[in-house]
Order: structure tokens, then C-alpha cells, then sequence
């Protein structure tokens, strides 16, 4: 369900971990244009996401490659936003209340981080999804919630399947035609609106 983000004093810490963030039609910048972002991590110094929809053309085995053959299709890194592109990071899935495997950081519901250092064999069979993403997106304190007001970005729950998507081309639309309300029919709004 969408939510706007009001800013009062003593904004709690994390309130948004876990939770999506789906670019508006009216945001055209280039690199945030019709993403979905995981937010990672939130608080009053700011915030750290994922875009779970920009598939790269470079297989994960090309720089992890004990990861390759564990790694969700369709098996290429994601460029999870344009901060330090050169730095990779590993989100899984974990099923139910299981304990997390040595490694392994649960964020939020099934949504954990993982340690690419660790050997792919010690944990995969805990998990039910796996990702890894170049790269991250990322705010300073007050910046995300402005921009939510100003209207850029719906703040939506997400499914647990949606960070591990088989067609994460699709997810933008996906994840708006599922909202309720209104929300739900920005998922047919065109591409480019004014060649319609």
C-alpha cells in the first residue's frame, strides 16, 4: 500500500527498511526513470537501496564466480544504483523464521544481506533466492523523504519474490498494477507520453 512519508521530528530509524520505492512516471532522470528500488537501510543520516530492475549484460561468474551457478536467473549482475558501481552486494532470500546461516544478515521479513566472501556451498541450501547487485542507491538524511513529497516516489510493500524476479523488466508495471486505488493504473502510463 502506498504511503506518503511525512517528516516529523524523530523520524523512527529502519521505518522503511525492506519496503520498495517505485519511481513515479514524472521522474525521467535517467538513471532512477521507472525503477523499483529495496530500500536497505534508513534512517535519520539518510538511506541505501537496491534497484531491483536494471539487469546488466554481464554475468555474475564474471567477477564472482564460486556465485555463478547459486545466483537467481537470469544470472547477471544488477546495477543496484550509481554509487560505487565497482563494489558488489549480495541479497537473499530466507525462508520463513529459519535461523540465518554464518554470513548472512536478515534485513526485513525473508530479505537478508549476504557476505560474498563466504562460500557459496555453506549457505545456498537456506536460501531461496539470490542476487547480486553493482553498486547501490543512496541518500542523505531528509533527501529521500523530500523527494517523496515532491512526489518522484510511491512507497509500496513489496512481495518477497519481487527482489528475485524472473522478468525484472516487467517489475515497474508489476508491482504498480497490484496497488490499490489509483496507484494501480499509472502501470499502463506510456513510455514516452507525449509521442502517444
Amino acid at each position: 500500500m502506498s504511503e506518503p512519508l511525512e517528516l516529523p521530528s524523530g523520524l523512527p530509524p529502519g521505518r522503511l527498511v525492506g519496503r520498495l520505492l517505485v519511481a513515479a512516471p514524472a521522474l525521467r532522470e535517467p538513471t532512477f526513470a521507472r525503477t523499483v528500488v529495496l530500500l536497505l537501510d534508513h534512517g535519520p543520516e539518510g538511506a541505501l537501496g537496491v534497484v531491483l530492475n536494471r539487469p546488466m549484460q554481464v554475468e555474475v561468474s564474471v567477477v564472482l564466480p564460486p556465485w555463478q551457478p547459486h545466483v537467481t536467473a537470469p544470472g547477471v549482475l544488477f546495477e543496484g544504483g550509481p554509487v560505487a558501481l565497482d563494489s558488489a552486494l549480495g541479497l537473499v532470500g530466507v525462508p520463513g523464521d529459519a535461523p540465518e546461516p554464518a554470513g548472512v544478515r536478515r534485513i526485513a521479513g525473508s530479505l537478508a544481506l549476504v557476505d560474498l566472501d563466504t562460500e557459496p556451498a555453506d549457505v545456498v541450501t537456506a536460501l531461496t533466492g539470490v542476487r547480486v547487485f553493482a553498486g547501490y542507491a543512496g541518500w542523505s538524511g531528509g533527501q529521500l523523504e523530500r523527494e517523496v513529497d515532491e512526489g518522484s516516489w510511491y512507497v509500496v510493500d513489496g512481495e518477497p519474490r519481487d527482489p528475485f524476479t524472473d522478468a525484472p523488466d516487467d517489475l515497474w508495471r508489476t508491482v504498480l498494477r497490484r496497488q490499490p486505488g489509483d496507484l494501480a493504473y499509472l502501470a499502463t502510463y506510456p513510455q514516452e507520453p507525449e509521442h502517444n
